[in-house]
């Protein structure tokens, strides 16, 4: 690719990174790196700044094989071709193999389910251009070949794709819709926390408009604008109306609004995490350019607690 005008001066990894040559800036970083970016058949480094008339060529490596081991798991498939897939994950199902959670995720049971995605995108990550929280619910595409995951990859960071998520939430929310424009980094006190006081916070947008009002609750329909981690869950704490079920946001005493009902006690109790779904999901398909969109219904206990809030 030879460098344009516009892009004179600016530094090679993110020159790599935005025209979708690479999955992303660190990836990018890394490929230079390791000589897989050349500049006018030399190799560079990350912050060389660029100029015009340049000839930039990336060469991708042979992905390595992979280490996850496949797994039997159930999945509940929306949709599936020969170039992505999209799921409607269950609570409690890590999507990516880490520390503490080496098996039993989303990526080993589409090992199983897909064996052909087999080193799309990174060894440990197959295929993954967006998560969800262990205990969010919900719609989840996953990329099956490199030129998929490469234009999914750009329209989440282009913000082309719109995700929509249904929040059961403590408290009779006042307002019919509002956004919620605090930044959000990692907790300073709690590393396993994320709030909107962190010194390191990125900017975070998220909309929202009030679906139904019940005694001591509000469900909300939730349109992410930006995709951090815990972001709504974050949001709406600062809100002052944190999602029910989350062990980690929620204060204490935030139920004390709900009506006393053995039944709807006994059913929030019996929880395994926060009433988050993610509803809807629409996006560009990069095989057919068509736009397409999937939803998927709430989960039952989810169903199970917004039927005994309803009068």
């Amino acid at each position: 690719m030879t460098v344009s005008t516009e892009d004179h001066g600016r530094r090679l990894d993110l020159f790599v990174a935005d025209k979708g040559l690479v999955l992303s800036r660190s990836q990018s970083a890394q490929f230079i790196k390791n000589g897989f970016v050349t500049v006018d058949g030399e190799a560079s480094k990350p912050k060389h700044k660029v100029r015009h008339g340049e000839c930039v060529r990336v060469v991708v490596p042979e992905t390595k094989p992979l280490t996850v081991v496949p797994e039997a798991i159930d999945l509940e498939v929306i949709h599936a071709d020969e170039d992505l897939v999209v799921v409607n994950k269950q609570r409690g199902l890590v999507v990516h193999p880490a520390a503490g959670h080496e098996s039993g995720t989303l990526v080993n049971a589409l090992l199983h389910h897909f064996p052909h995605m087999e080193g799309i995108g990174g060894e440990l990550r197959p295929g993954i251009v967006h998560r969800l929280d262990k205990d969010t619910t919900g719609l989840l595409v996953v990329a099956l070949n490199q030129k998929t995951h490469l234009e999914l990859t750009r329209q989440f960071k282009e913000r082309e794709v719109s995700k929509r998520y249904r929040a059961l939430v403590y408290g009779e929310v006042p307002e019919d819709r509002g956004i919620i424009d605090r930044p959000i980094g990692r907790d300073p006190r709690d590393r396993k926390r994320m709030g909107v006081n962190s010194p390191t916070g990125r900017a975070s947008e998220t909309h929202y408009a009030v679906l139904e009002r019940y005694p001591g609750a509000s469900l909300l329909d939730v349109d992410l604008k930006t995709g951090r981690t815990h972001q709504i869950r974050v949001h709406t704490q600062w809100l002052g109306h944190p999602v029910v079920g989350d062990p980690v946001y929620t204060r204490r005493k935030a139920d004390r609004g709900l009506p006393q009902v053995a039944a709807l006690r006994s059913a929030i109790r019996g929880l395994s995490g926060q009433l988050l779904h993610a509803h809807t999901l629409s996006l560009c398909h990069p095989g057919t350019g068509q736009r397409m969109t999937w939803t998927a219904p709430l989960p039952e206990d989810f169903s199970a607690v917004v039927s005994l809030l309803a009068p």
